[in-house]
């Protein structure tokens, strides 16, 4: 499943970059995100908390960073399999940043592949729930930007 999409941020590209390369701030910005240990320089792992449909789920992902351009763009890859049942999360994100009158627009995209119990759900349940955590992401991040 590809998912595409946009946030806008009140910032310059350069703050937004450096506010997402900040790992402890980027998990921070996601519900249900605990446990962030630093593997490597370009390597974390986590627990990740979700409700989809009425069914929780508790993953254990592994992140690499896999591309890095300072100030333009960020690529990673995320491995995963939930806690007590079969199946495994793997997605290929990058963000792409453009600044645009004072403003930086994230231009996202997702390559997500989910197996077991939660891929068996169907693109629309889980489609609904990215939005979700999107727009709880993208209210974060703001957030971030306007306290400042």
């Amino acid at each position: 499943m590809i998912l595409n999409g946009e946030i806008e941020v009140s910032a310059s590209r350069e703050a937004v970059f450096n506010k997402l390369n900040d790992v402890p701030f980027f998990a921070s910005c996601i519900d249900g995100v605990s446990d962030l240990e630093k593997i490597s320089e370009t390597q974390y792992k986590a627990t990740l908390t979700t409700k989809v449909a009425y069914i929780q789920f508790k993953f254990l992902v592994q992140v690499e960073i896999t591309e890095n351009i300072f100030p333009e763009k960020i690529t990673a890859k995320t491995e995963g399999n939930p806690i007590g049942m079969i199946g495994r999360l793997l997605a290929i994100s990058s963000a792409t940043l453009v600044e645009k009158n004072n403003q930086t627009m994230i231009q996202y995209s997702i390559d997500l592949k989910l197996t077991g119990k939660l891929g068996g759900m169907g693109q629309p349940v889980l489609r609904s729930k990215t939005k979700e955590l999107e727009q709880q992401f993208a209210k974060n991040l703001q957030a971030a930007f306007t306290n400042v």
